[in-house]
């Protein structure tokens, strides 16, 4: 099983940017498509991006379409969430999750494995 944890979380102010990573260490990282899921305090876990094994498809929630890009790295099993013009409303813990199975992700149940999470705060 794949081993995932985040980084790159911190305090910016709206209209900003951060850059969270996920390295995955574990079996084959090109074997998993994977995701990025965000819970703000009080609010249900939600999908934000995912993308498949090749990187070659990306699927957003229309809450983050146009400012936020998510890509891999194969070669340094490694997925990235550029998020550009940072809301209030984007505050939130940002995990990433894999599975083999890209629907699986989407969707975000029963997924193979989650990192610890990094914690996002944007201020107004």
């Amino acid at each position: 099983q794949v081993q995932l944890v985040e980084s790159g979380g911190g305090l910016v102010q709206a209209g900003g940017s951060l850059r969270l990573s996920c390295a995955a260490s574990g079996r084959t990282f090109s074997s998993y498509a994977m995701g990025w899921f965000r819970q703000a305090p009080g609010k249900e876990r939600e999908f934000v991006a995912a993308i498949g094994r090749s990187g070659v498809n990306t699927y957003y929630a229309d809450s983050v379409k146009g400012r936020f890009t998510m890509s891999r790295d194969n070669a340094k099993n490694t997925v990235y969430l550029q998020m550009n013009s940072l809301k209030p409303e984007d505050t939130a813990v940002y995990y990433c999750a894999a599975d083999p199975n890209i629907v699986v992700v989407r969707r975000g149940n029963a997924l193979d494995a989650w990192g610890q999470g990094t914690l996002v705060t944007v201020s107004s």
